[in-house]
């Protein structure tokens, strides 16, 4: 059976309507950073108001929960939607894009029921995994409703995403981040103060989310032309599932990475349950605000692998490179002052907003901020990985740095409890990062030295506001005096790119009036 769907350029991008028409890189990054403000200062404000209300043990109860949820959803469906970003714009190209949506639907649903049933069958068996003991079947029931509405809205969410329609894809997301926040509010408050009301709030955020994405898909879908030939199934999945498969290794490695160390501070430290669930409480604090840089950075590689992947398809592949290494460096710059910034609210956050609850958190805040800075940085370098289609390579990388997390955890968490789990993350997610970057540049990534100096900036979060507030002023002098971290033609491209947006803003606002 012919395989001319996949292997020829005869079929050509059906012209693209409004409703499917694909933003640019830069806007893109606009509209997301836009966003992202607006969206972060909604979720910041909850994560404030939900360490106030909620004792140490339900914070912990309910960052376990949610932690569960980030680990299943991919794991259950295989990583399908997480190949969206990959092979959206192959399809699309090849005028099969119509069969990719509907194929790759129908096994989703497949899939997420699946998985939703065999938690909601062994509720005893999760709740000791994910709580420490068999006291919590019932709020393993709610996980088991909550996953299924967190994958619908993963999907759609990746989906807008790949199509590059990111005004859709940022409203979706601040959607349901203002909707979750109003609802635990309101639960929290008229209901009961306890993990199970954030999850019903998160749940019902996830619905709403969907169903808004429903309706919007609907007039998306009309622009989708039918394939002019039908698409084997063979030559379809052959081409899909392996790169889905290895995003579904990757994707389980990087979550397993990012949640281990309060698994193994729940089950491997000295404390009783009651006591380590507290300091996951405590932790959790720590990450209210690091994590957000995360978010912020996966957001920024899932708009940026469409981008990437048009070009690889179109063969500017040192454009690829040249992409992936500016975004490294401006945003590593981005992490580090805004990981300063954190630094001097945090007496603020947590004497006063905290109400002084969760000192355990303030401790160990320094290092939570430079690995999640190092993760950050890592999950866009594996963009490059993605998008040449290497995926295997980066869930090696997470794979090592995730034994080596731990191992190390094992070492350091019956001895010093938080303070070792989160040294312990620290330094595998630097390893991460290093493995990342290297894999990445043996695949043909040119890492710039640029690149090097952006990834050692965390260690000053470490050291104190002192020197973090040399080396800062060091780096700026490096930007403006030599081009050792920004080359000539990067900052030619940033200056351009700057007159270019102020023109369009002068215009803008002339048309206004």
């Amino acid at each position: 059976m012919s395989n001319v769907a996949y292997h020829t350029s005869a079929a050509t991008e059906a012209p693209t309507s409004d409703r499917l028409r694909s933003d640019t890189l830069v806007d893109s990054v606009l509209i997301l950073m836009g966003m992202t403000v607006v969206q972060r200062l909604v979720g910041f404000a909850r994560g404030v108001l939900v360490c106030r209300w909620l004792s140490p043990e339900e914070l912990g109860q309910w960052d376990m929960a949610f932690g569960f949820l980030v680990l299943a959803a991919p794991l259950a469906i295989l990583g399908l939607p997480g190949s969206f970003g990959r092979y959206v714009e192959y399809f699309r190209q090849r005028g099969q894009l119509r069969t990719f949506l509907r194929r790759t639907t129908v096994a989703t649903i497949v899939f997420s029921c699946f998985a939703a049933g065999l938690v909601a069958l062994w509720p005893a068996g999760i709740s000791r995994l994910v709580f420490g003991d068999t006291l919590h079947a019932r709020m393993v029931l709610l996980m088991a409703g909550c996953l299924l509405l967190v994958i619908a809205y993963m999907f759609m969410t990746e989906l807008f995403t790949a199509l590059r329609l990111y005004r859709r894809s940022s409203v979706l997301q601040f959607c349901n981040s203002l909707l979750f926040a109003t609802l635990s509010v309101v639960l929290l408050l008229g209901w009961r103060a306890t993990a199970a009301s954030m999850l019903v709030a998160y749940a019902g955020a996830c619905l709403a989310a969907t169903l808004l994405a429903l309706y919007w898909l609907r007039d998306v879908w009309l622009d989708v032309p039918e394939p002019s030939q039908a698409a084997p199934h063979k030559a379809f999945w052959a081409k899909v599932i392996p790169f889905a498969l290895w995003i579904w290794v990757s994707n389980w490695l990087t979550n397993l990475f990012e949640v281990v160390d309060r698994y193994m501070l729940l089950h491997f430290s000295n404390f009783s349950p009651i006591v380590a669930m507290e300091q996951v409480g405590h932790y959790h604090s720590a990450r209210v605000v690091p994590v957000l840089l995360v978010s912020v950075s996966g957001l920024l590689a899932s708009l940026l692998l469409p981008h990437l992947s048009h070009d690889w398809e179109t063969g500017h592949r040192e454009q690829v490179s040249r992409r992936v290494n500016l975004t490294l460096k401006l945003f590593g710059l981005l992490l580090v002052a805004g990981g300063a910034l954190i630094l001097l609210a945090a007496p603020f956050l947590f004497g006063v907003v905290f109400e002084g609850k969760f000192d355990g958190g303030h401790a160990v805040l320094p290092w939570t901020l430079a690995y999640c800075c190092w993760f950050a940085l890592a999950l866009l370098a594996e963009t490059y990985l993605w998008c040449s289609e290497r995926a295997s390579l980066g869930s090696l990388a997470f794979g090592i740095a995730l034994a080596a997390n731990i191992g190390l955890n094992l070492l350091l968490v019956p001895r010093y409890g938080l303070q070792g789990a989160v040294i312990a993350t620290a330094i595998s997610n630097l390893l991460g990062l290093a493995l990342v970057l290297w894999l990445a540049a043996m695949c043909g990534l040119r890492v710039s030295r640029g690149v090097g100096i952006v990834i050692a900036l965390p260690l000053l979060l470490i050291w104190g506001l002192t020197a973090l507030a040399v080396g800062l002023a060091l780096v700026l002098a490096i930007v403006l005096l030599s081009d050792w971290l920004l080359c000539s033609d990067e900052k030619q491209r940033l200056l351009n790119l700057f007159i270019e947006y102020r023109e369009r803003l002068r215009t803008r606002l002339q048309r206004g009036r």
